[in-house]
């Protein structure tokens, strides 16, 4: 099977069913208890979202090809969007060309699969999207990283 840009090998090798049933709006449990493993992983970044940033999370559908997600926006411009799937989730994240030239600096302290991630992704017109499955704290680490160049981070609440 031929993998196409920014087409991680996880995707290739393993498969996560999204939340796809529009009728069934999910809470927060149900999105906790699909991501199974990578709860903590998913608890750290939406954690990391409510004290850093004061977008205000939407439950969005996303049609029967992405599913339900979570939103992050402001005044218009998304953030960050997460789609839960079964023992994962992916992180959306859509870098313009300014946030492209801030992430150049930053591609040493990525980790090596958001960093091939990068550059194997095309840019396109509104941007390049980068789908992101995170399987470990480095790459959460890096999710944090790329938002910074999007907006910046307000100190954490205490």
């Amino acid at each position: 099977m031929k993998r196409g840009p920014g087409e991680d090998w996880r995707m290739m090798t393993m498969s996560y069913e999204r939340m796809l049933d529009g009728e069934t709006e999910p809470t927060q449990d149900d999105m906790l208890n699909t991501v199974g493993e990578c709860a903590g992983l998913w608890l750290d970044l939406l954690e990391y979202l409510e004290t850093h940033y004061d977008h205000v999370p939407e439950l969005d559908f996303g049609g029967k090809k992405y599913g339900w997600g979570i939103r992050y926006r402001k005044s218009g411009k998304t953030l960050i969007t997460l789609l839960p799937e079964t023992g994962a989730f992916t992180a959306l994240v859509v870098l313009g060309g300014k946030e492209m030239e801030k992430v150049q600096a930053l591609l040493d302290e990525l980790s090596p699969e958001v960093r091939t991630l990068i550059e194997n992704t095309q840019q396109l017109h509104d941007g390049r999207w980068l789908w992101i499955r995170p399987r470990c704290e480095a790459d959460i680490t890096s999710i944090k990283a790329l938002l910074g160049t999007k907006r910046r981070p307000r100190e954490g609440k205490h």
